[in-house]
């Protein structure tokens, strides 16, 4: 299994300004590594995190077929798993060759993930993974479920870690380019919030066109990122770089 962990692989989080290329961004070799490991009129799935908006899913499954095409990757088909037909699309998880696990509230896509067993429908799936801000989240095997909606932060029966689909050790916090001045519930979303919840855990931040890679040989990050440990933070790599990580 190949793992692309993106903040999000189309553009850049809270921004409107228009983008330079078509497809899925090029930058720090995305591109490239994805056509690597691409096969052939490859069979995709998109699973959404909001697995009860039949027609923003349906929307959402037309732009990423589009997306994948501009990209000049072969594809077979486009397929869409939500409260619909979640059940069966896991079942199914090993007949697809990429999987994209979409954007939304932690929590919430974690659930559903959960009923539906997706976990163990990724048992025998051989393809490519894209995780896409909380779907990147939710790969690790223990979820960070960092607050980020209002009142989540000073709710003490919130849980902050929770189980996740198993892909991956690794933790990520998505979009830092955008959301490292955000305020939730009176509290600084890092100096306040992250750093306090790192404390024995490990975090890396990172910023949109950035991507964690992981192979069944290494893990590595490619472009601007942080680690963010027992309430520090400092800056692993730049755009244009490799940093591997050590388990």
């Amino acid at each position: 299994m190949k793992l692309f962990l993106t903040s999000s692989p189309i553009g850049i989080y809270r921004s409107d300004e228009p983008l330079n290329y078509k497809g899925f961004n090029p930058a720090n070799g995305m591109v490239e590594a994805l056509k690597q490991f691409w096969r052939d009129n490859a069979r995709c799935l998109l699973i959404s995190a909001f697995h009860d908006e039949y027609e923003v899913n349906d929307s959402m499954r037309d732009d990423y077929e589009q997306i994948v095409r501009d990209t000049g990757l072969s594809i077979s088909c486009m397929d869409i798993c939500d409260s619909r037909n979640g059940k069966e699309k896991a079942d199914e998880l090993p007949g697809y060759d990429f999987v994209i696990l979409g954007g939304g509230h932690v929590p919430t896509e974690n659930a559903f993930f959960r009923s539906i067993g997706l976990a163990e429908g990724f048992n025998g799936f051989d393809g490519i993974v894209m995780g896409i801000s909380a779907g990147t989240m939710n790969c690790a095997r223990i979820v960070y479920a960092q607050p980020e909606m209002p009142g989540e932060a000073i709710d003490p029966v919130y849980e902050r870690f929770i189980p996740g689909l198993g892909l991956t050790e690794y933790n990520i916090l998505p979009h830092y380019n955008a959301v490292k001045n955000d305020i939730i519930d009176g509290m600084r979303l890092i100096e306040d919030i992250a750093f306090a919840d790192s404390a024995g855990h490990t975090f890396y931040a990172l910023t949109d066109g950035s991507y964690l890679l992981q192979t069944e040989d290494r893990s590595e990050i490619r472009g601007e990122a942080y680690m963010i440990r027992d309430g520090e933070i400092r800056q692993i790599c730049t755009d244009g770089n490799t940093v591997i990580l050590q388990e």
